[in-house]
């Protein structure tokens, strides 16, 4: 007997309904269990190159740290040499920069100001807002006005732009609102800048003349 010979067997259309039924119960059980599996192995690789990775990321960061440290205690001699030889003080600046003699590599060390504000920063927003809606006029107003609820909306991580409310001023000399300058003080009273960490920029000039930064972070390395 032939075990590839092909049969063919009478249904009734009940019993085909039933098979094909059958079938693709059977179908759809595989696929699951195919899934469920798929699920289980994704899981243990994740497991597997998580243990793998994090031990030699915890070194390489503990690495970075050790270096930057090195180097931030050799430049801090320099920067006290360099206040002394050049009679300024170090108060005040946030960056120096230090290049080599063949003029072919740099090194930038500082603290970036960072934007903070004080709760009340959401009191005096709300006054602006309430302010200029009472001001519009014409086309020219309105058109300020949109442009002052631009200045105080804040960007897509939430944070609202200092240098964007120093510009509020000059468009409230032209609205002569008191309850405007109320908010707009208000906002710049709950003004309190923070400084970052200290970082550290290092560059070298190609065969081009053209500056290359060392990437330094795991998002440029």
């Amino acid at each position: 007997m032939n075990d590839n010979e092909v049969k063919t067997v009478q249904m009734t259309a009940e019993e085909a309904a039933q098979y094909a039924a059958f079938k693709a119960e059977q179908e759809r059980k595989a696929a699951a269990d195919k899934a469920r599996k798929d699920r289980k192995v994704y899981g243990q690789m994740v497991d597997e190159e998580i243990e793998q990775a994090l031990p030699m990321l915890r070194e390489l960061s503990g690495d970075i740290r050790t270096v930057k440290e090195q180097v931030l205690d050799n430049f801090r001699q320099i920067l006290d040499m360099k206040a002394d030889v050049l009679k300024r003080t170090k108060d005040g600046q946030k960056s120096h920069t230090f290049t080599n003699s063949t003029g072919d590599k740099r090194i930038t060390i500082g603290r970036c100001v960072v934007d903070g504000w004080r709760d009340t920063v959401e009191d005096g927003i709300a006054i602006v807002k309430e302010a200029v809606m009472g001001l519009i006029k014409d086309d020219e107003t309105k058109a300020m006005i949109n442009q002052i609820m631009r200045l105080i909306a804040r960007d897509q991580n939430g944070n609202l732009k200092a240098s964007k409310v120093l510009q509020l001023d000059t468009l409230a000399e032209e609205l002569h609102n008191e309850r405007l300058n109320e908010g707009i003080a208000i906002i710049k009273e709950s003004y309190i800048p923070n400084l970052s960490k200290t970082y550290i920029r290092a560059e070298w000039k190609d065969d081009n003349g053209v500056w290359r930064y060392v990437p330094l972070g795991m998002t440029e390395a």
